[in-house]
């Protein structure tokens, strides 16, 4: 994937500003992405995971972060899905009907992923 120089600024300006470690970067992308998407919001399933049960196309509404200590590896989110609330990983999903700052926000950790960097 090509380097997107203005996500790279926003990230490394906003996201894991001064974050020396492991722990302070799971704790900058939680704190970022918590006060940028808006809740609740409709997103697909992009991509099967081993430890998700959703399936590539259900939607479901994403409610919220998961606790910022079920996201010091990855970041994840609760989901109401079939009458039941659960946490995916975000980088599963696809968002669907959000505001522009969540597109934006999850954009911006859909790219880090991407990009293969790791917390």
């Amino acid at each position: 994937m090509s380097t997107d120089q203005e996500r790279e600024d926003r990230i490394r300006n906003e996201a894991i500003v001064d974050c020396y470690g492991e722990f302070e970067v799971a704790a900058g992308w939680h704190c970022y992405l918590d006060d940028r998407l808006t809740f609740p919001f409709k997103a697909k399933c992009a991509k099967k995971r081993t430890i998700s049960p959703l399936r590539t196309g259900e939607v479901v509404e994403v409610i919220r972060m998961a606790d910022q200590d079920d996201c010091m590896n990855e970041m994840f989110v609760i989901i109401r899905f079939m009458d039941r609330e659960f946490g995916v990983p975000l980088a599963q999903l696809q968002t669907l009907d959000a505001d522009e700052q969540t597109e934006e926000a999850a954009g911006d950790w859909f790219y880090w992923v991407d990009q293969g960097y790791q917390i």
